[in-house]
């Protein structure tokens, strides 16, 4: 059976895939089309690299890869936002706020 076999990662990288500077640009066009934006480093798992989350002040979120934890600092310096580590402050509730109104609207879209 095929479902057991194990792939090969082509980059190295959990997820299959490094940062790339799209990810960067996708961040940037982000923070400069919404107010109040904050960052929130996560952390690498076995399953993707560091990612870094943006959180607009009505909880619209974006998240994407970055080559690790100083280049996500880098990048909040570089575009004068606050930067937090999400394993120490977790998620704002904001963001959860934003997710419940966008199920309900998608309920409500659906019939």
């Amino acid at each position: 059976m095929a479902w057991f076999r194990r792939r090969k990662q082509s980059s190295g990288a959990p997820g299959g895939r490094p940062a790339n500077r799209a990810d960067l640009d996708h961040l940037e066009e982000f923070v400069r089309s919404r107010r109040g934006v904050e960052a929130f480093i996560e952390p690498r798992t076995t399953v993707t690299e560091t990612t870094v989350m943006l959180i607009a002040f009505d909880g619209e979120w974006t998240r994407r890869r970055v080559d690790g934890p100083d280049i996500a600092r880098r990048f909040a310096h570089k575009m004068a936002i606050p930067i937090y580590d999400v394993a120490l402050v977790g998620y704002p509730q904001r963001m959860r706020d934003f997710n419940e109104r966008r199920k309900r609207a998608d309920r409500a879209d659906r019939g």
